[in-house]
Parts: C-alpha cells; sequence; structure tokens
C-alpha cells in the first residue's frame, strides 16, 4: 500500500513570517517582539479558540494598537514556497501519492491557500484551528490516524521541528526532520515515498 504523506507547513513547505516579516512590521526585533506580545493569545489562535479579529485585539500583552489591515497584508505578501518545495509535491501529486497538510496554524491557513494553492497537491486536512489538537499532543496524531483510517505505518511526516518529529515516531510514524530539498528526497526515498 502506497505511503501517505503529512505535511507541516510552516517552516517546511512556506516561508514562516513569524521570525522576520512580523517584527520588522512593528520596527521590532524578533526578541523584543517576543517580550511584548500576549503569552498565550497565538496558541489560541492557533487552536480556533479566539477569531482572528480577538487574536488581533490581543497580539500585544499590553493591548497596544496597530495597523491590523497593513500587518494581514504584510503577513500575506511574505508567505512563499521554500526553494524546490513545489517542484517536489507536483512530483508526488504526478506519482499519485495521498498527501495532506498537518499543520499547526489559525485560520490565516486560507491566506495561504489563496496565495500560493497548495490545494493542488495536497488536502487541508488536519489544521489545529479546525481540528482543536496541536502537535507534538500525541492526541493530534492519533486524530490523524483515526480520521485518515489508516496504520502508523502508512504515514511519513515531514515538519521541521525535531519535537514535532519525535513525537510522531513516539506514535510509530516514520518522520523526516526537513534540513532542506536535497535531505528530504533522500529521506522520501528511503521510506519508499520517490
Amino acid at each position: 500500500m502506497r505511503s501517505i504523506v503529512l505535511w507541516d507547513v510552516m517552516g517546511t513547505l512556506v516561508h514562516d513570517p513569524f521570525f522576520v516579516e512580523m517584527p520588522k512590521f512593528f520596527g521590532m526585533t524578533f526578541d523584543a517582539m517576543l517580550e511584548a506580545k500576549h503569552p498565550s493569545a497565538w496558541v489560541e489562535f492557533e487552536l480556533g479558540e479566539c477569531s482572528e479579529e480577538a487574536f488581533l485585539e490581543s497580539f500585544f500583552a499590553d493591548g497596544r494598537d496597530f495597523d491590523r489591515p497593513g500587518f494581514i497584508s504584510a503577513i500575506r505578501s511574505a508567505y512563499r514556497w521554500l526553494p524546490g518545495l513545489e517542484d517536489l509535491l507536483a512530483e508526488l501529486c504526478d506519482a499519485g501519492c495521498a498527501m495532506h497538510a498537518f499543520s499547526n496554524y489559525p485560520v490565516w491557513y486560507q491566506l495561504i491557500e489563496q496565495r500560493l494553492k497548495l490545494s493542488r497537491f495536497l488536502d487541508w486536512t488536519f489544521v489545529s484551528c479546525v481540528t482543536g489538537k496541536r502537535k507534538p499532543d500525541p492526541a493530534a496524531y492519533a486524530h490523524v490516524l483515526n480520521e485518515l483510517g489508516a496504520s502508523a505505518e502508512q504515514c511519513v511526516f515531514v515538519d521541521d521541528r525535531v519535537a514535532n518529529c519525535e513525537a510522531a515516531r513516539q506514535c510509530g510514524i516514520r518522520s523526516a526532520l526537513f534540513e532542506g530539498v536535497g535531505p528530504l528526497r533522500a529521506s522520501l526515498r528511503e521510506a519508499g515515498v520517490l
């Protein structure tokens, strides 16, 4: 039976604006932004526990105001494919590989879809704002297997975070740590996907 590939999105398929474009928008360093932001608002937003409006209102712990439409626009314009990934997904899709997004992300995944059309290659099946579950919680991986009706051995998980890959392995899912398209191709060949 062919493998099912589960893709993390941010930092694996798509450039994550959190580290450069977000602090740049505020004229802050990344560390200064981390210090000023609300400690739990982002996670709540990723879990679908608050609306975009509520998230933006609480972005900064001190409640300061900022140009919210401008912020969303800056985030949206920063989304781009990481090098080589669009071609890799096209190749896998042409080969008939079943692929699903398995991402910790808020409703902004819709902005990514509007800009990059990932759905040409994969289904946005497991996004935390929809499932209410985030990696590396074992419940997130169990949910994926249950919804797909698949065994752990059938799946290959790709993520740029060691903790998420290790959690997948703990659930019996083969995982590949994303460190660039070249090493990833080697990992997928080894897993029998390519």
